[in-house]
């Protein structure tokens, strides 16, 4: 079947957002996490905190910063190399290369039965909430017990309780950004560069982006089986129709505001396959030199907004 896809990134009514308590998980070392139901998805509510992977073998723990600077292969460190501070509440920083399974061996750092996401499957809970803009409000903590003021938006409507773990950097091997960021990996790749989710103190997006794969960055791991569906929220349709999708052809972008500056194709892995200027008021790409799968469509504005949908290639 085709159909007209129409893509919401302005207006958002709300006609009920079903908060659905999970039961608990527990990993290698004995943590124990709660877990909430977004949509079909069971997440964890909590940052992962393990040392080890699944298999009971050890993730390397890394204190220097010049080894962290260096290292290829997996690692993690907590906060400041504090771990009586910042493990419970904020989990472990891990670099990239401990959830890359060409990378550590095929080993997962999730207990059995849950993953790392992937930017597709972050990309789902986005769109579940209503889009990127207003996401990250329904899934931070609110207050500003662990976030700096104000915490914008932040409502914890959907029980996430996202938290501003911070970050280890990728080229100084420092700590920064506690109270500020909270930024999540993913699996997928972006060229030299990789997928993460990360939310910030004074907005309520929760915006996918890409950076090093040495950075530490926080962890929340998603049950493989998804849970029964709950009704998803209504919203708005008045700033970009695609048409047909499915495509098995050419596909038709209608912009309904000026404002757009570049659209870019992805695969579903989140890597970029091509990238083009936005031709207003419509336009045109060429999906037969692809091959059937999904596909993204991002949309950039010159204000820097994105906006992003899924595309189906027959």
């Amino acid at each position: 079947m085709q159909f007209t896809k129409i893509i919401s990134i302005v207006l958002f009514f709300e006609v009920g957002l079903i908060r659905v308590q999970a039961q608990t998980v527990t990993d290698i070392n004995g943590n124990v996490y709660n877990t909430v139901i977004i949509g079909t998805q069971v997440w964890m509510a909590e940052n992962l905190k393990t040392t080890r992977y699944n298999d009971n073998t050890s993730i390397p723990p890394i204190t220097d910063n010049i080894a962290w600077v260096n290292l290829v292969t997996p690692g993690y460190s907590w906060y400041n190399n504090d771990e009586a501070t910042y493990k419970d509440t904020y989990g472990a920083l891990y670099n990239w290369y401990s959830v890359d399974v060409s990378s550590n061996g095929g080993k997962n750092v999730c207990p059995t039965g849950w993953h790392v996401p992937t930017v597709m499957e972050w990309m789902t809970l986005t769109d579940y909430l209503g889009g990127e803009d207003v996401a990250g409000g329904k899934l931070k903590e609110s207050g500003t017990t662990h976030w700096l003021s104000p915490n914008t938006g932040a409502t914890n409507e959907t029980g996430f309780t996202a938290l501003p773990g911070g970050s280890r950097h990728y080229a100084a091997g420092s700590f920064s950004t506690i109270t500020n960021y909270g930024e999540y990996w993913s699996t997928s790749k972006n060229n030299s560069s990789r997928w993460y989710c990360h939310m910030n103190y004074g907005f309520s997006y929760a915006m996918l982006d890409y950076n090093s794969p040495k950075f530490g960055f926080s962890i929340r791991c998603l049950r493989d089986e998804l849970a029964t569906l709950v009704t998803n929220p209504l919203a708005s349709t008045i700033t970009i129709e695609i048409y047909p999708n499915p495509v098995s052809g050419v596909l038709n972008i209608k912009y309904k505001d000026e404002n757009f500056e570049t659209v870019s194709i992805l695969n579903s892995q989140g890597l970029l396959l091509t990238k083009e200027k936005a031709i207003m008021n419509k336009q045109q790409i060429d999906f037969s030199k692809y091959a059937s799968g999904l596909y993204i469509l991002e949309f950039v504005k010159t204000s820097g907004e994105i906006s992003r949908v899924k595309v189906v290639n027959n």
